[in-house]
Protein backbone atom coordinates (compact mmCIF):
# COMPACT_ATOMS: atom_id res chain seq x y z
CA UNK A 1 0.00 0.00 0.00
CA UNK A 2 1.62 3.66 -0.96
CA UNK A 3 0.37 6.70 1.30
CA UNK A 4 1.80 9.84 -0.72
CA UNK A 5 2.22 11.97 2.80
CA UNK A 6 2.06 10.73 6.51
CA UNK A 7 -0.06 12.71 8.55
CA UNK A 8 -2.82 12.27 10.79
CA UNK A 9 -5.58 9.81 10.19
CA UNK A 10 -8.55 12.55 9.28
CA UNK A 11 -12.03 11.14 8.28
CA UNK A 12 -12.49 11.08 4.98
CA UNK A 13 -15.25 13.31 3.31
CA UNK A 14 -17.14 14.29 0.45
CA UNK A 15 -18.80 17.66 0.06
CA UNK A 16 -20.60 19.06 -3.03
CA UNK A 17 -20.32 22.46 -3.36
CA UNK A 18 -21.51 25.43 -5.74
CA UNK A 19 -19.01 27.63 -7.22
CA UNK A 20 -19.40 31.46 -8.35
CA UNK A 21 -20.12 30.14 -11.75
CA UNK A 22 -22.70 27.96 -10.89
CA UNK A 23 -21.41 24.58 -11.45
CA UNK A 24 -21.38 21.92 -8.99
CA UNK A 25 -17.83 20.72 -7.70
CA UNK A 26 -17.04 17.35 -5.90
CA UNK A 27 -14.56 18.58 -2.95
CA UNK A 28 -12.24 15.45 -1.32
CA UNK A 29 -10.61 16.41 2.07
CA UNK A 30 -9.19 14.19 5.00
CA UNK A 31 -7.09 10.85 4.97
CA UNK A 32 -8.68 8.56 1.71
CA UNK A 33 -7.02 5.12 2.83
CA UNK A 34 -8.17 2.00 3.18
CA UNK A 35 -8.65 1.79 6.56
CA UNK A 36 -11.04 5.05 6.54
CA UNK A 37 -12.94 4.02 3.86
CA UNK A 38 -13.68 0.98 5.65
CA UNK A 39 -15.42 3.14 8.41
CA UNK A 40 -17.05 5.29 5.94
CA UNK A 41 -19.02 2.82 3.83
CA UNK A 42 -21.31 5.14 2.30
CA UNK A 43 -18.65 7.34 0.40
CA UNK A 44 -18.01 4.84 -1.72
CA UNK A 45 -21.97 5.13 -2.75
CA UNK A 46 -21.64 8.69 -2.92
CA UNK A 47 -18.72 8.43 -5.45
CA UNK A 48 -20.53 6.32 -7.30
CA UNK A 49 -23.42 8.45 -7.76
CA UNK A 50 -21.61 11.48 -8.65
CA UNK A 51 -19.40 9.47 -11.01
CA UNK A 52 -22.16 9.54 -13.30
CA UNK A 53 -22.55 12.68 -14.10
CA UNK A 54 -19.21 13.85 -16.56
CA UNK A 55 -19.91 17.32 -16.12
CA UNK A 56 -19.16 17.62 -12.81
CA UNK A 57 -16.08 19.14 -11.39
CA UNK A 58 -13.77 17.15 -8.61
CA UNK A 59 -11.56 18.99 -6.46
CA UNK A 60 -8.48 17.06 -4.44
CA UNK A 61 -6.01 19.01 -3.42
CA UNK A 62 -7.44 19.21 0.23
CA UNK A 63 -6.67 15.63 0.53
CA UNK A 64 -4.25 14.83 2.67
CA UNK A 65 -3.63 11.31 2.36
CA UNK A 66 -4.43 8.69 -0.48
CA UNK A 67 -3.45 5.51 -0.68
CA UNK A 68 -3.27 3.04 -3.77
CA UNK A 69 -6.48 1.54 -2.50
CA UNK A 70 -8.57 4.58 -2.51
CA UNK A 71 -6.96 5.58 -5.38
CA UNK A 72 -8.25 2.59 -7.52
CA UNK A 73 -11.87 2.75 -6.20
CA UNK A 74 -12.06 6.33 -7.48
CA UNK A 75 -10.52 4.91 -10.97
CA UNK A 76 -13.25 2.49 -11.04
CA UNK A 77 -16.00 4.84 -10.22
CA UNK A 78 -15.15 6.92 -12.91
CA UNK A 79 -14.95 4.41 -15.20
CA UNK A 80 -11.36 3.73 -15.72
CA UNK A 81 -10.67 7.21 -16.74
CA UNK A 82 -9.94 10.47 -15.20
CA UNK A 83 -12.61 13.02 -15.15
CA UNK A 84 -12.51 16.30 -17.52
CA UNK A 85 -12.55 18.58 -14.81
CA UNK A 86 -10.14 16.94 -11.97
CA UNK A 87 -8.18 18.85 -9.78
CA UNK A 88 -5.45 17.05 -8.21
CA UNK A 89 -1.67 17.19 -6.33
CA UNK A 90 0.90 16.07 -8.26
CA UNK A 91 1.76 13.13 -6.12
CA UNK A 92 -1.91 11.79 -5.66
CA UNK A 93 -1.78 12.28 -9.51
CA UNK A 94 0.95 9.65 -9.65
CA UNK A 95 -1.24 6.73 -7.73
CA UNK A 96 -3.97 7.49 -10.75
CA UNK A 97 -1.34 7.42 -13.48
CA UNK A 98 -0.78 3.94 -12.11
CA UNK A 99 -3.73 2.08 -12.27
CA UNK A 100 -4.19 4.09 -15.66
CA UNK A 101 -1.23 2.57 -17.25
CA UNK A 102 -2.01 -1.02 -16.17
CA UNK A 103 -5.25 -3.04 -16.62
CA UNK A 104 -6.87 -4.32 -13.81
CA UNK A 105 -6.62 -8.19 -13.94
CA UNK A 106 -10.02 -9.54 -14.70
CA UNK A 107 -10.84 -13.26 -13.48
CA UNK A 108 -11.13 -15.73 -16.30
CA UNK A 109 -14.79 -17.18 -16.53
CA UNK A 110 -14.92 -20.47 -15.64
CA UNK A 111 -14.48 -23.34 -18.17
CA UNK A 112 -16.65 -26.44 -17.97
CA UNK A 113 -14.71 -30.28 -17.38
CA UNK A 114 -16.00 -30.66 -21.28
CA UNK A 115 -13.99 -28.28 -22.84
CA UNK A 116 -11.40 -28.90 -20.80
CA UNK A 117 -11.09 -32.07 -22.23
CA UNK A 118 -12.00 -31.77 -25.34
CA UNK A 119 -9.30 -29.04 -26.13
CA UNK A 120 -6.62 -31.50 -24.07
CA UNK A 121 -7.66 -34.13 -26.71
CA UNK A 122 -7.83 -31.32 -29.63
CA UNK A 123 -3.76 -30.59 -28.63
CA UNK A 124 -3.50 -34.25 -28.54
CA UNK A 125 -4.39 -35.00 -31.58
CA UNK A 126 -2.79 -31.39 -33.56
CA UNK A 127 0.44 -32.90 -31.48
CA UNK A 128 0.58 -36.26 -33.11
CA UNK A 129 -0.24 -34.90 -36.35
CA UNK A 130 2.23 -32.02 -36.21
CA UNK A 131 5.34 -35.06 -35.27
CA UNK A 132 3.56 -37.38 -37.60
CA UNK A 133 4.02 -34.96 -40.88
CA UNK A 134 7.96 -34.49 -39.31
CA UNK A 135 8.93 -37.80 -39.33
CA UNK A 136 8.02 -38.29 -42.45
CA UNK A 137 9.65 -35.20 -43.70
CA UNK A 138 13.02 -36.81 -41.97
CA UNK A 139 11.84 -39.93 -43.89
CA UNK A 140 11.73 -37.79 -47.09
CA UNK A 141 14.92 -35.83 -46.55
CA UNK A 142 16.77 -39.53 -45.89
CA UNK A 143 15.42 -40.90 -49.54
CA UNK A 144 16.57 -37.59 -51.16
CA UNK A 145 19.96 -38.22 -49.26
CA UNK A 146 20.10 -41.57 -50.51
CA UNK A 147 19.59 -40.66 -53.95
CA UNK A 148 22.48 -38.36 -53.26
CA UNK A 149 25.07 -40.76 -52.52
CA UNK A 150 24.04 -42.82 -55.19
CA UNK A 151 25.12 -40.48 -57.63
CA UNK A 152 28.51 -39.15 -55.28
CA UNK A 153 29.54 -42.50 -53.51
CA UNK A 154 32.33 -40.69 -52.26
CA UNK A 155 30.27 -39.25 -49.95
CA UNK A 156 28.91 -41.43 -48.06
CA UNK A 157 29.41 -41.12 -44.01
CA UNK A 158 31.73 -44.39 -43.62
CA UNK A 159 32.89 -44.01 -40.65
CA UNK A 160 29.75 -42.42 -38.66
CA UNK A 161 28.10 -45.52 -39.79
CA UNK A 162 30.91 -48.21 -38.74
CA UNK A 163 31.17 -46.22 -35.27
CA UNK A 164 27.49 -46.50 -34.78
CA UNK A 165 27.43 -50.30 -36.04
CA UNK A 166 29.86 -50.67 -33.32
CA UNK A 167 27.54 -48.76 -30.41
CA UNK A 168 24.68 -50.14 -30.90
CA UNK A 169 25.53 -53.60 -32.43
CA UNK A 170 28.99 -54.83 -31.22
CA UNK A 171 28.41 -53.10 -27.70
CA UNK A 172 25.16 -54.81 -27.55
CA UNK A 173 25.82 -58.26 -27.77
CA UNK A 174 26.19 -59.18 -24.44
CA UNK A 175 22.84 -57.76 -23.09
CA UNK A 176 20.98 -59.45 -26.06
CA UNK A 177 22.64 -62.39 -25.22
CA UNK A 178 21.93 -62.28 -21.77
CA UNK A 179 17.79 -61.37 -21.94
CA UNK A 180 17.35 -63.79 -24.85
CA UNK A 181 18.58 -67.02 -22.80
CA UNK A 182 16.61 -66.11 -19.94
CA UNK A 183 13.53 -65.77 -22.07
CA UNK A 184 14.37 -68.81 -23.53
CA UNK A 185 14.86 -70.67 -20.02
CA UNK A 186 11.37 -69.30 -19.12
CA UNK A 187 9.50 -70.02 -21.94
CA UNK A 188 10.71 -73.49 -22.32
CA UNK A 189 9.65 -74.02 -18.37
CA UNK A 190 6.57 -72.90 -18.45
CA UNK A 191 6.00 -74.37 -21.59
CA UNK A 192 6.81 -77.83 -20.31
CA UNK A 193 4.20 -78.05 -17.48
CA UNK A 194 1.52 -77.27 -19.73
CA UNK A 195 2.76 -80.03 -22.66
CA UNK A 196 3.33 -82.58 -19.30
CA UNK A 197 -0.11 -82.70 -18.59
CA UNK A 198 -0.99 -84.13 -22.28
CA UNK A 199 1.76 -85.76 -22.72
CA UNK A 200 3.11 -83.64 -25.85
CA UNK A 201 6.63 -83.11 -24.63
CA UNK A 202 8.04 -83.00 -28.03
CA UNK A 203 5.89 -79.83 -29.06
CA UNK A 204 8.13 -77.82 -26.98
CA UNK A 205 10.22 -77.26 -30.36
CA UNK A 206 7.26 -76.06 -32.27
CA UNK A 207 7.07 -73.56 -29.55
CA UNK A 208 10.21 -72.47 -29.29
CA UNK A 209 11.27 -72.45 -32.60
CA UNK A 210 8.07 -70.43 -34.11
CA UNK A 211 7.39 -68.21 -31.30
CA UNK A 212 11.72 -67.06 -30.90
CA UNK A 213 12.70 -67.13 -34.14
CA UNK A 214 9.32 -64.85 -35.48
CA UNK A 215 8.33 -63.09 -33.01
CA UNK A 216 10.23 -62.71 -29.33
CA UNK A 217 13.88 -63.07 -31.11
CA UNK A 218 12.83 -59.68 -33.10
CA UNK A 219 10.49 -57.82 -30.65
CA UNK A 220 13.39 -58.21 -27.85
CA UNK A 221 16.44 -56.76 -29.49
CA UNK A 222 13.65 -54.06 -31.07
CA UNK A 223 12.60 -52.98 -27.55
CA UNK A 224 16.59 -53.79 -25.99
CA UNK A 225 18.20 -51.50 -28.96
CA UNK A 226 15.14 -49.13 -28.57
CA UNK A 227 16.46 -48.13 -24.95
CA UNK A 228 19.97 -48.62 -25.20
CA UNK A 229 20.42 -47.31 -28.76
CA UNK A 230 17.40 -45.21 -29.60
CA UNK A 231 18.22 -43.36 -26.43
CA UNK A 232 21.85 -42.46 -26.48
CA UNK A 233 21.16 -41.27 -30.20
CA UNK A 234 18.50 -38.71 -28.93
CA UNK A 235 20.69 -37.83 -26.38
CA UNK A 236 23.27 -37.28 -27.99
CA UNK A 237 21.50 -34.85 -30.94
CA UNK A 238 20.32 -33.12 -27.72
CA UNK A 239 23.65 -32.62 -26.02
CA UNK A 240 24.77 -31.58 -29.53
CA UNK A 241 21.70 -28.88 -29.42
CA UNK A 242 22.73 -27.52 -26.36
CA UNK A 243 26.64 -27.14 -27.04
CA UNK A 244 25.62 -25.68 -30.29
CA UNK A 245 27.99 -28.03 -32.00
CA UNK A 246 24.20 -28.00 -34.33
CA UNK A 247 24.62 -24.44 -35.30
CA UNK A 248 28.08 -24.57 -36.40
CA UNK A 249 27.85 -27.25 -38.63
CA UNK A 250 24.77 -25.39 -40.23
CA UNK A 251 27.40 -22.37 -40.19
CA UNK A 252 30.10 -24.67 -42.15
CA UNK A 253 26.90 -25.99 -44.27
CA UNK A 254 27.42 -29.36 -43.19
CA UNK A 255 23.98 -31.05 -43.83
CA UNK A 256 23.00 -32.63 -40.64
CA UNK A 257 20.99 -35.40 -42.47
CA UNK A 258 23.34 -36.74 -44.18
CA UNK A 259 26.24 -36.34 -41.16
CA UNK A 260 23.77 -37.47 -38.14
CA UNK A 261 20.69 -39.41 -39.79
CA UNK A 262 21.70 -40.96 -42.41
CA UNK A 263 24.54 -43.13 -40.60
CA UNK A 264 22.25 -43.98 -37.69
CA UNK A 265 19.65 -44.92 -39.65
CA UNK A 266 21.56 -47.23 -41.91
CA UNK A 267 23.97 -48.73 -38.85
CA UNK A 268 20.81 -49.68 -37.25
CA UNK A 269 19.09 -50.99 -40.41
CA UNK A 270 21.78 -53.41 -40.66
CA UNK A 271 22.50 -54.27 -37.29
CA UNK A 272 19.47 -55.24 -35.75
CA UNK A 273 18.61 -58.24 -38.00
CA UNK A 274 22.32 -59.55 -36.94
CA UNK A 275 21.13 -58.64 -33.07
CA UNK A 276 17.42 -60.68 -33.73
CA UNK A 277 19.54 -63.70 -35.22
CA UNK A 278 22.23 -63.29 -32.00
CA UNK A 279 18.76 -62.95 -29.62
CA UNK A 280 17.16 -65.98 -30.99
CA UNK A 281 19.89 -67.93 -31.13
CA UNK A 282 20.75 -67.01 -27.78
CA UNK A 283 17.03 -67.79 -26.63
CA UNK A 284 17.10 -71.36 -28.63
CA UNK A 285 19.81 -72.72 -26.67
CA UNK A 286 18.01 -71.30 -23.57
CA UNK A 287 15.29 -73.43 -24.24
CA UNK A 288 17.02 -76.41 -25.45
CA UNK A 289 18.78 -76.31 -21.95
CA UNK A 290 15.43 -76.31 -20.14
CA UNK A 291 13.84 -78.46 -22.46
CA UNK A 292 16.62 -81.33 -21.74
CA UNK A 293 16.61 -80.76 -17.84
CA UNK A 294 12.73 -80.47 -17.71
CA UNK A 295 11.65 -83.02 -20.47
CA UNK A 296 14.67 -84.76 -21.23
CA UNK A 297 15.12 -83.41 -24.83
CA UNK A 298 18.35 -83.97 -25.99
CA UNK A 299 20.59 -81.14 -27.69
CA UNK A 300 20.75 -83.27 -31.06
CA UNK A 301 16.93 -84.55 -31.29
CA UNK A 302 16.32 -80.64 -30.43
CA UNK A 303 18.54 -79.29 -33.40
CA UNK A 304 17.90 -82.08 -35.61
CA UNK A 305 13.92 -81.91 -35.65
CA UNK A 306 14.04 -77.86 -35.51
CA UNK A 307 14.42 -77.14 -38.82
CA UNK A 308 11.67 -79.19 -39.63
CA UNK A 309 9.22 -77.99 -37.82
CA UNK A 310 10.34 -74.55 -38.13
CA UNK A 311 10.26 -72.77 -42.38
CA UNK A 312 12.89 -70.87 -43.23
CA UNK A 313 10.42 -68.31 -44.33
CA UNK A 314 9.90 -67.23 -40.59
CA UNK A 315 13.87 -66.63 -40.69
CA UNK A 316 13.51 -64.25 -43.46
CA UNK A 317 10.19 -62.86 -42.11
CA UNK A 318 11.92 -62.27 -38.54
CA UNK A 319 15.08 -60.82 -40.04
CA UNK A 320 12.81 -58.48 -42.99
CA UNK A 321 10.64 -56.87 -39.71
CA UNK A 322 14.07 -56.65 -37.98
CA UNK A 323 15.09 -54.10 -40.45
CA UNK A 324 12.31 -51.94 -40.23
CA UNK A 325 12.15 -51.84 -36.74
CA UNK A 326 15.79 -50.37 -36.61
CA UNK A 327 14.45 -48.07 -39.33
CA UNK A 328 11.87 -46.42 -36.99
CA UNK A 329 13.74 -46.68 -34.13
CA UNK A 330 16.60 -44.58 -35.57
CA UNK A 331 14.20 -42.27 -37.27
CA UNK A 332 12.40 -42.30 -33.75
CA UNK A 333 15.36 -41.51 -32.10
CA UNK A 334 16.52 -38.51 -34.48
CA UNK A 335 12.80 -37.09 -34.80
CA UNK A 336 12.67 -36.59 -30.82
CA UNK A 337 16.90 -35.86 -30.77
CA UNK A 338 15.79 -32.49 -32.72
CA UNK A 339 12.85 -31.48 -31.01
CA UNK A 340 15.19 -30.78 -28.03
CA UNK A 341 15.60 -27.32 -26.87
CA UNK A 342 19.12 -26.04 -25.62
CA UNK A 343 17.85 -26.88 -21.58
CA UNK A 344 18.07 -29.73 -19.48
CA UNK A 345 14.77 -30.25 -19.02
CA UNK A 346 13.55 -30.87 -22.83
CA UNK A 347 16.96 -33.19 -23.05
CA UNK A 348 15.20 -35.62 -20.00
CA UNK A 349 11.63 -35.60 -21.19
CA UNK A 350 12.59 -35.58 -25.19
CA UNK A 351 14.74 -38.69 -24.24
CA UNK A 352 12.02 -40.37 -22.60
CA UNK A 353 9.18 -39.67 -25.22
CA UNK A 354 11.59 -41.38 -27.91
CA UNK A 355 12.29 -44.44 -25.83
CA UNK A 356 8.68 -44.46 -25.35
CA UNK A 357 7.70 -43.75 -28.91
CA UNK A 358 10.03 -46.28 -30.23
CA UNK A 359 9.14 -49.46 -28.43
CA UNK A 360 5.26 -48.57 -28.83
CA UNK A 361 6.15 -47.95 -32.87
CA UNK A 362 7.96 -51.22 -32.57
CA UNK A 363 5.01 -53.10 -30.95
CA UNK A 364 2.55 -51.91 -33.74
CA UNK A 365 4.58 -52.78 -36.87
CA UNK A 366 4.94 -55.94 -34.92
CA UNK A 367 1.53 -56.62 -34.74
CA UNK A 368 1.24 -55.65 -38.83
CA UNK A 369 3.48 -58.16 -39.35
CA UNK A 370 1.95 -60.44 -37.42
CA UNK A 371 -1.73 -59.45 -39.01
CA UNK A 372 -0.06 -59.11 -42.99
CA UNK A 373 2.18 -62.50 -42.77
CA UNK A 374 -0.64 -64.61 -40.46
CA UNK A 375 -0.57 -67.49 -42.75
CA UNK A 376 2.86 -67.35 -44.21
CA UNK A 377 5.43 -69.58 -42.97
CA UNK A 378 3.60 -71.86 -41.49
CA UNK A 379 4.42 -75.72 -41.24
Amino acid sequence: MIETESSQDLPPSLAVIKQEDGRLCIRLSGSWNLRSLALYPDLQKQISLHAVNESLQWDMRPLDVLDSAAALILWQAWGEQLPALLQIKPEHQFLLDLWQSQAVPVAEPATSGFRLFFNYLQQLVWGFWAQLVNLVTLLGQLVLDLAYLLVHPGEIPRAEISITIYDAGVRALGITALVGFLIGIVLSYLSALQLKTFGAEIYIIDILGLSIIRELGPLLAAILVAGRSGSAMTAQIGIMRVTEELDALSAMGISHSLRLILPKVAALTIVLPLLSAWTSASALIGGMFSAQNTLDISYQQFLVKLPDVVPLLNVFIGLGKSAVFGLMIALIACHFGFRIKPNTESLGSETTNSVVASITVVIMIDAMFAILFMGVGMP
